[in-house]
């Protein structure tokens, strides 16, 4: 089986982490060749060991209402045509539309619905009033065109969320839902680890002037909302608990959240470390997961903490709902209420039920289970064709 899988970009995010993991896990089989496709060279992971694997090839769609549209696919054409893939996986709203441009109905197409996206909306009045939204459901009638083209396709949805959202806004092809997974084994502590931990949080876990360590992933951008963490913050000072939150991830608000926990002069509470590749390491010296993103099709990195064994807790973001359940793992909160978040994040503080539960909970998210449902979902697709 010949399977592309095709994304604009190598930058840091829950799709491009779920891409690589699958290229990984894909490589050794020996009945598989699997390539990847980027538009552009931007590689922010190591990707050393699997860079033969990985194809940069400059394409791009510029999308026009009064003009002629810009189309730069030739080469990705060319491509598709030289490696004759059965499969064709896209990734992301840029992969998709472009991609589709390209004419290969030999293949089966697959397109990953990583979150809502705002493209595929319904008609509304909205549509006549904003110019963006006009431009986005021109983009959606033009891609419907192109899956015609192409003999259809295959929508594959990462949370009931995402698989609700696909459904409301199509109607003539296929959605099958698969919540995306993780590489759980990286993210599980070492037993090494956890007995040093012990040791050094033994005499201090009962105590209120103990340091409560929280970590949050993410780009900051405004749905990930990281400012709440310093209001949870403020509110844990209350409750005479000294924090330190680390913070992983970088984006255009960085500054703007820096600059507010001087402001809440707590900045020497808080650790603002940009990306950083060993995430892992981080989450095993960890106590709490905190996630305050306003939505969430799924949340890989919730399952990386539960796989790291923290308790999580998270506002209520969508997709996540199909990975969290109250009490058990942690708390999904459907209010923005510090003082609620900073309760029940005390509440979870070294319960060890809950991590137990987590590590458990974890594993079925596993990559290699979730490949092999994959590779079920193309052969199926591809054996309508013999039977046809």
């Amino acid at each position: 089986m010949k399977i592309l899988h095709i994304i604009p970009t190598l930058n840091k995010g829950g799709a491009e982490r779920l891409v690589l993991d699958m290229i990984r896990q894909l490589i050794g089989q020996q009945t598989i060749q699997i390539k990847l496709v980027v538009f552009r060279n931007e590689i922010n992971f190591n990707v050393d060991h699997i860079k033969d694997n990985i194809k940069i090839i400059q394409s791009y769609v510029s999308m026009s209402l009064k003009n002629k549209s810009i189309l730069q696919i030739y080469k990705l054409q060319k491509f598709i045509e030289e490696f004759e893939p059965d499969i064709i996986h896209t990734h992301l709203f840029e992969a998709e539309l472009v991609s589709h441009f390209c004419n290969y109905p030999k293949a089966k197409w697959f397109s990953h619905i990583h979150d809502n996206m705002v493209q595929l909306n319904n008609f509304s009045v909205k549509v006549i009033s904003n110019k963006q939204a006009l431009t986005n459901y021109y983009e959606k009638q033009v891609l419907f065109k192109n899956y015609q083209k192409n003999v259809g396709t295959h929508f594959i949805a990462i949370s009931k969320h995402t698989e609700s959202y696909i459904k409301s806004v199509q109607s003539k092809y296929p959605v099958t839902l698969l919540h995306n997974a993780i590489n759980v084994k990286r993210f599980q502590k070492p037993e090494k680890h956890n007995t040093v931990e012990e040791q050094s949080t033994s005499t201090t876990l009962n105590s209120q002037f103990s340091i409560l360590n929280l970590v949050n992933i993410g780009s900051f951008v405004p749905k990930k909302n990281q400012t709440f963490i310093l209001d949870i913050i403020v509110e844990l000072n209350k409750l005479n608990q000294k924090v330190n939150s680390i913070f992983l991830g970088d984006g255009p608000f960085s500054k703007e959240v820096e600059q507010r926990a001087q402001d809440l002069r707590i900045h020497d509470q808080c650790q603002f470390l940009g990306n950083v590749e060993n995430v892992e390491e981080y989450l095993w010296k960890s106590d709490v997961y905190v996630h305050t993103a306003t939505y969430e099709p799924l949340g890989l990195v919730l399952l990386e903490a539960m796989a790291a064994g923290l308790p999580i807790v998270t506002i209520d973001g969508g997709g996540n709902r199909d990975l969290m359940e109250n009490g058990k793992n942690g708390f999904i909160l459907n209010e923005q209420d510090p003082k609620l978040f900073a309760e029940k994040i005390m509440e979870v503080k070294g319960n060890g039920e809950i991590k137990k539960y987590n590590v458990k909970f974890a594993k079925q998210f596993n990559i290699d289970n979730y490949t092999n449902k994959l590779l079920k979902i193309y052969q199926a697709a591809l054996n309508e064709n013999t039977n046809s």
